[in-house]
């Protein structure tokens, strides 16, 4: 019995769930082997680029991967954790981009404050995206389901319309952004992607390790609360909208950070990445990952666009055997692209992150240790 006991306070001998505490089953990580694997990986996500050389395309898809997953987390917190669906979260993220293409269009676009003080321009494009998200959100008082769905895919619309038809957005064509700079001076053209991988890393991990806080404390589980039952939740004196207020608020400051990161990346901010069809890959990516989990805002921005490169390679291939009437680059696309929502859908409606699930029981459980 003393060597079971020896056993189980021992967290890398850990098998299953041994809990004696509220403090303790709330922890991040759960065993310290968990710890030690996630630094492992952490080591081996900021030093690959400095002993593997990878183009430029594949630079930026992977950028994009991360300016994806900031966006996903925070349309996870809404969709996922909250309950509340939005399909206007391209949207959200075009207000963090235009936040700094209005600074651009006012101050210049090599601005002191643009291109040597971007964390700065990072926060305050968060926070007028959490703004907008906030009174968005206050339709979200006194609707629910389709009809908020309904809601948000009209602010995406005000706001295509907005852009386009607004001469200080340039009638949305592209406003430009200056080069970042560094402790070392101008980023090199050579650097850009480098760079700003490295930035979106720290920012990425931050963001995992805020919500994954946030939902450990009251604030994330009146989120879970609310999606599960609000009026049970109202009963339990929690503030049902005020609730979906703020999760419409965090999804925004996401988006925001997630927007301004684009814009800076590209160097410019156009109106035509943040259209409708972007807000349905941003909520398929949320499905594809896993609604209501943290690693499925990781998973499913990879897999669609490992997806997307695939897909590409493909349609080149079939390009070479079939005539170019055919077209197949166009149509292969969104037919796969579809295909992949409704398998899953069907057949894993919780997304990657339950094979993740299923992983993680198995070598937690084995080999039964005590």
């Amino acid at each position: 019995k003393r060597q079971g006991v020896i056993m189980a306070v021992n967290r890398w001998l850990a098998t299953g769930n041994y809990f004696t505490t509220y403090k303790e089953e709330q922890r991040i990580f759960q065993t310290n082997l968990d710890r030690t694997v996630f630094i492992a990986f952490l080591m081996v996500v900021f030093t690959w680029p400095l002993f593997f050389e990878v183009s430029s395309k594949y630079m930026l898809v992977v950028d994009n991967i991360l300016i994806a997953i900031i966006a996903v987390i925070g349309l996870n917190l809404l969709t996922g954790f909250a309950g509340l669906i939005s399909i206007g979260h391209a949207a959200f993220v075009g207000v963090g981009a235009y936040t700094l293409a209005s600074f651009s269009r006012v101050l210049g676009d090599s601005h002191v404050l643009i291109t040597h003080a971007w964390p700065l321009m990072l926060l305050i494009s968060g926070g007028v995206g959490a703004v907008v998200g906030a009174f968005v959100g206050l339709p979200a008082l006194r609707l629910k389901h389709l009809y908020l769905a309904i809601a948000t895919l009209s602010f995406q619309m005000i706001f295509l319309w907005i852009i386009n038809f607004s001469t200080f957005f340039n009638q949305g064509q592209t406003i430009f952004i200056g080069r970042a700079y560094w402790l070392t001076g101008q980023v090199a053209r050579d650097d850009h992607y480098l760079f700003w991988y490295y930035v979106m890393l720290v920012i990425v991990v931050m963001c995992g390790f805020g919500v994954r806080n946030l939902i450990r404390t009251r604030y994330g589980r009146c989120l879970v609360a609310v999606r599960d039952n609000d009026r049970a939740a109202d009963a339990m004196g929690m503030h049902p909208g005020l609730t979906k207020v703020y999760a419409f608020a965090l999804a925004g400051f996401f988006a925001g950070v997630a927007g301004a990161l684009h814009a800076y990346l590209f160097r410019g901010v156009g109106f035509e990445s943040f259209t409708l069809g972007h807000s349905i890959t941003y909520l398929a990516m949320a499905i594809v990952g896993g609604l209501g989990t943290l690693v499925g805002s990781f998973f499913g921005p990879t897999a669609i666009y490992m997806l997307d490169l695939k897909v590409e390679n493909v349609a080149e291939y079939a390009g070479t055997i079939f005539s170019e009437t055919m077209n197949l680059a166009t149509g292969l696309r969104p037919l796969t692209f579809g295909l992949v929502i409704v398998l899953f859908l069907m057949f894993e409606p919780r997304g990657i992150a339950n094979w993740w699930r299923i992983s993680r029981s198995y070598f937690k459980l084995w080999p039964f240790r005590f």
